[in-house]
């Protein structure tokens, strides 16, 4: 299906479209609970609050209105983020660092002939866990999924300012600790 998510969530709310909705799980389902993963620090958990989010946009209790160019993904991230600050309020932790699953995820599945890229992805996401979550979040957002600052702000529940000093810290505190784990490991 080439429809866009918006037209897909439609067809299922209105129409009960099973296939369009399980489309959109195809879509989401993965780079979702990477998402919710870099928040809450725990794979299994966050495949949890992935499966609860999208069991919130099937129910449509929520409804996803779509008004002033919304972006269904948008909506539903902001859904999941809020059951992640439900989760981590349970769990009363104040953060969690990410962990060398973060790798495991993203290396699943590639060629050994690729080790240094997949050495390379490894610094990059110790140095991620490294810095505040916040910018993580981010940084998360813009690079691996291609949000712009307008939906980032939506996501995070802050303004478009706040999204933009969030980036440029992030992308400071990011270089800092790769610069510091090359020096490090020599």
């Amino acid at each position: 299906m080439n429809e866009t998510d918006e037209v897909l969530y439609q067809n299922y709310i209105s129409g009960g479209d099973q296939t369009a909705f399980a489309t959109l799980y195809d879509r989401h389902q993965k780079s979702l609970t990477f998402y919710l993963y870099t928040i809450i620090g725990s794979m299994e958990d966050a495949e949890e609050l992935m499966l609860d989010a999208f069991a919130v946009a099937a129910s449509g209790t929520t409804k996803f209105s779509g008004k002033h160019g919304a972006l269904f993904k948008t909506w539903l991230y902001g859904i999941a983020k809020n059951k992640a600050k439900m989760y981590l309020r349970k769990q009363r932790a104040a953060s969690i660092p990410l962990s060398d699953e973060l790798a495991l995820v993203s290396e699943e599945g590639l060629p050994e002939k690729n080790a240094m890229d997949q050495e390379q992805n490894r610094e990059l996401y110790e140095a991620l866990a490294s810095i505040p979550a916040d910018y993580r979040e981010a940084l998360y957002l813009m690079y691996f999924e291609d949000m712009k600052p307008e939906e980032i702000a939506t996501v995070m529940k802050k303004s478009k300012k706040q999204v933009y000093n969030l980036i440029t810290r992030g992308k400071q505190a990011l270089k800092e600790a790769m610069e510091k784990s090359q020096t490090e490991g020599g």
